[in-house]
């Protein structure tokens, strides 16, 4: 079983885009029994909130339910329990790597589709359709590099 948590900074809004977006591409291709998928934050800003509207309603468009989801902090103990840990952007990496105290196991989700940017945070931006379009290319070429590395 691979396991994935997606991280940003509230959990509220590129975190859960990729975590419903991954499960959603992975169910299509018939591999999710391959996979367990979840998302967190590194801040305890929005603990216990709901998805923000916007990428509600982006999901809600794909046909994809996130209803339910509330944000969640990573902890030092989901290292023994995850594969891979896939930040949005630059700080979410360096807060991983500080709680972890490594930089195994932890990826910037645009660095799969050899940009290495950061995925555009609608949190400032406030839209929420080029994050998508981020989420999107980055997670087209994780599944790519995972279905190669681990021969799915």
């Amino acid at each position: 079983m691979i396991k994935v948590m997606f991280v940003c900074h509230g959990n509220i809004c590129r975190s859960p885009m990729a975590e419903y977006m991954f499960i959603d591409m992975i169910k299509k291709k018939g591999i999710i029994s391959h996979f367990l998928v979840s998302s967190s934050a590194t801040s305890y800003e929005e603990i216990g909130n709901g998805v923000h509207y916007g990428t509600r309603r982006i999901l809600n468009n794909l046909g994809i339910d996130c209803n339910g989801k509330k944000a969640i902090k990573l902890e030092k103990s989901d290292y023994d329990k995850y594969d891979y840990f896939i930040g949005m952007d630059d700080y979410n990496v360096l807060n991983m790597q500080r709680l972890f105290n490594t930089d195994k196991k932890i990826y910037k989700l645009l660095e799969f589709n050899n940009t290495n940017r950061d995925v555009k945070d609608p949190w400032y931006t406030g839209n929420f359709d080029e994050t998508f379009e981020d989420i999107k290319d980055g997670l087209n070429a994780f599944l790519n590099y995972l279905l190669k590395k681990h021969n799915i």
